[in-house]
């Protein structure tokens, strides 16, 4: 038997997760003392369950200290297995060193998951793939495009050409291109400091096309704005993007309200902190409600990739 419990950050989308898999969230309380310290209470028995636990872990990192500590509430009340559902895993554009005397930032976050007591991770559109082997555990890694690209369809546009705002996000882009059979161009862009683009050219034709832009997430909004502009420019006849997790930080929603994007679609792995007449938002609880499903059932979840 299963139990689907949430954090408090996560709470909409584990309500909309537990709806569609048919069962009620589980109930935990969270204790909060008068010094910010906050100790989570199951308030029901999860002795011998497999325990799912649902959790964003954006900034600020109360988040990911709040999944930790239901993990670790969960094991040391003899959960049978502990699978944390993480549909927005922070740090992990710190995949890397890319210079001297800096830390791997996903590392350490996946090392602290792995030791607080998950058993098995489940997550979507991680920014590397790689953060992937960051874990001890299993890792069930899902694509928004499972969720994106019937969107696409609906959408009937006849000259679709896909495009990458980077060359990191090539191989993400030629995978919606593969499976929509379209054209596929990348944009090169040079940053000089975090969150500002300073330089940025278009690798292909874009006359007269609609323009997809796939991106795992958007933060200021600053690169996909840009590349909207000069797609524009070089005669593109609409400019749409599509980005899995909506970190929407600073100005980006003012960014994006006047952008030359027709419209931004996101998931709900992350709530909007303001509404928007050009963000559509495509719920991924009816996904994460299936695998979830699945490895209760020992299933093999394959079916749940689109490409």
């Amino acid at each position: 038997m299963l139990k689907i419990f949430s954090g408090r950050y996560s709470i909409e989308l584990a309500k909309k997760i537990a709806d569609s898999y048919g069962l009620d969230l589980g109930n935990v309380v969270f204790n909060n003392f008068s010094d910010g310290e906050f100790q989570p209470s199951y308030e029901e028995t999860v002795r011998g369950k497999k325990v799912f636990i649902i959790q964003s872990t954006p900034p600020p990192f109360d988040n990911l200290l709040e999944l930790l500590l239901m993990i670790d509430a969960a094991k040391r009340a003899s959960a049978k297995e502990i699978i944390a559902v993480v549909p927005y895993f922070s740090m992990a554009r710190q995949d890397r060193k890319d210079k001297p005397r800096v830390p791997i930032g996903a590392k350490l976050a996946a090392n602290l998951i792995s030791s607080a007591g998950a058993t098995r991770i489940i997550t979507i559109d991680l920014h590397a793939d790689q953060i992937q082997g960051f874990f001890e555990v299993p890792v069930d890694h899902l694509f928004g495009s499972t969720v994106f690209i019937n969107y696409i369809k609906s959408l009937n546009l006849t000259n679709i050409t896909i495009a990458s705002p980077d060359v990191g996000g090539s191989k993400r882009a030629n995978a919606y291109a593969k499976h929509l059979n379209a054209e596929m161009v990348i944009c090169y862009k040079k940053r000089l400091v975090a969150n500002q683009v300073d330089e940025m050219k278009i690798i292909g034709d874009v006359r007269g096309r609609d323009i997809i832009l796939v991106d795992d997430m958007i933060d200021t909004g600053g690169t996909l704005v840009k590349a909207a502009k000069i797609m524009k420019d070089s005669g593109a006849k609409s400019v749409r993007a599509i980005c899995t997790h909506p970190v929407l930080s600073g100005k980006a929603y003012n960014n994006i309200e006047e952008s030359l994007l027709e419209e931004l679609i996101v998931s709900d792995t992350l709530p909007l902190q303001q509404k928007s007449l050009k963000i559509k938002v495509l719920t991924i609880s009816n996904l994460f409600a299936d695998v979830i499903r699945n490895i209760d059932a020992n299933k093999s979840i394959s079916s749940q990739f689109i490409i």
